[in-house]
């Protein structure tokens, strides 16, 4: 199967439904953002901080492979809630 280039590809993550919900909380609350966005923003930082010129250029391809995929698709699409 080929990657779709207008998605993200999804990945699996375990941990416990507790868990899963305090952070969810704390996420909105604090920081206003999704467990998504703050899960990739804190994978962004930690990439920025000790990554290797290898890790940074890979990160430099996401970023741009991700505003590729938003200007096709208009950008990204408003939150609701």
């Amino acid at each position: 199967m080929t990657p779709d280039p207008d998605h993200t590809p999804i990945r699996k993550l375990r941990v416990s439904d507790p868990l899963w919900e305090a952070y969810d909380s704390v996420c909105q609350r604090v920081f206003g953002r999704t467990r998504s966005e703050d899960l990739v923003e804190h994978m962004r930082q930690v990439i920025r901080e000790h990554g290797s010129a290898a890790e940074l250029a890979l990160l430099e391809q996401a970023e741009k492979e991700l505003a590729e995929r938003r200007a096709r698709k208009g950008g990204r699409p408003p939150k609701t809630g």
